[in-house]
């Protein structure tokens, strides 16, 4: 079977990649943005290419199945759109030229849906509201995909935690601090400092009793969802034999307070010190602020591909921490830039 992962340089695509390469007779066209790594591999770019030379690439490629984890979680307004909304339209329109009978695996996201309701989990039918042009961008990515006549499904991914969670999410951002720590208690550099870590600034902190981590807000409810559970249900749905519904919620099925996640992430790290939250209106995104609880209802992700979670979350943070440094790259777009599509913690 011919698989063609679009974004496979990104956080998701990476993991996605890696779960196909223990596929037996399973082959993986190389494609991205540039033509980087070993092979030659093919050139595409979902934001820029034309529909038809998207069909020319695609032909070329032949794939029986394409997952598409390409999608940007920062930038303006513009950027978010040929990335988000613009990419998956041409995508659709060169598969309906080049490889009608191809299924098409989308990975989409549950802030399309928008705020949630305090204790409920959100189905798949539920009314889409979603706030900023983020989540707006990716729902109208979702809707040219439903549209598309194509044999697709969409995936909705809650906020992806795990190995090689980037820096631009709060998991990911906290493990860097954390990891600052370590090395400025090791050096005796910044011993006991405060850092701004809403700022992003990523400055040093000292681990003993003394030090203080200051985040913003993390009163919201998020449902986290391993990475590597996200990239088996990729594959599950490309793989999966007849049609499968529109649109899928990938996600843990549990609400979880974001301060929960970095108390168990400062006490995987051996943190010492002191957390501060800035509940002001200048501490956290306006999103978070709005968005207090998202959970995601999975269970027809369970009818539809046998697909439950496999890691709990303190598996998953456990995981991130003795994964390394987390990945630097570029702005938050997960196709050839190593971003991290799906990575929307507050």
């Amino acid at each position: 079977m011919r698989i063609l992962v679009l974004g496979r340089t990104g956080y998701l695509g990476r993991h996605v990649v890696a779960h196909l390469r223990g596929l037996p007779d399973t082959h993986l066209p190389e494609a991205g943005r540039s033509s980087t790594g070993a092979g030659p591999g093919l050139r595409i770019d979902l934001a820029a290419d034309s529909p038809d030379r998207l069909a020319k690439t695609l032909a070329e490629a032949a794939p029986d199945a394409v997952i598409n984890c390409a999608g940007a979680t920062g930038g303006d307004a513009v950027t978010l759109a040929e990335v988000n909304a613009r990419g998956p339209a041409a995508l659709c329109a060169a598969l309906r030229q080049a490889a009608p009978r191809a299924r098409l695996v989308h990975l989409g996201s549950a802030a399309e849906y928008g705020p949630g309701e305090p204790g409920a989990k959100v189905t798949e039918t539920a009314a889409t509201r979603p706030l900023g042009p983020y989540g707006a961008t990716k729902l109208a990515g979702t809707a040219a995909v439903a549209a598309s006549g194509l044999d697709a499904v969409v995936l909705r991914v809650g906020n992806p935690v795990g190995p090689g969670a980037p820096p631009t999410g709060l998991p990911g951002r906290v493990a860097a601090l954390l990891r600052e720590a370590g090395t400025a208690t090791r050096t005796g550099t910044e011993t006991g400092a405060e850092t701004g870590a809403e700022t992003g600034a990523g400055a040093g902190v000292g681990a003993e009793a003394g030090a203080v981590l200051r985040l913003g807000d993390l009163s919201a409810y998020r449902d986290f969802v391993d990475v590597r559970d996200v990239a088996r249900a990729a594959v599950l749905a490309a793989t999966a034999a007849g049609p499968l519904p529109p649109v899928l919620n990938i996600g843990g099925g549990e609400a979880v307070r974001v301060r929960d996640l970095v108390h168990l992430l400062a006490r995987r790290a051996g943190f010492g010190g002191r957390i501060e939250e800035d509940t002001g209106p200048a501490g956290g995104s306006a999103r978070s602020a709005a968005v207090s609880w998202q959970c995601s209802d999975i269970t027809a992700a369970g009818e539809a591909l046998g697909w439950r979670p496999s890691y709990t979350l303190e598996e998953s943070l456990a995981a991130l921490w003795t994964d390394g440094a987390a990945p630097t790259g570029g702005g938050g777009t997960a196709e050839g830039a190593g971003g991290t599509e799906g990575d929307r913690s507050p």
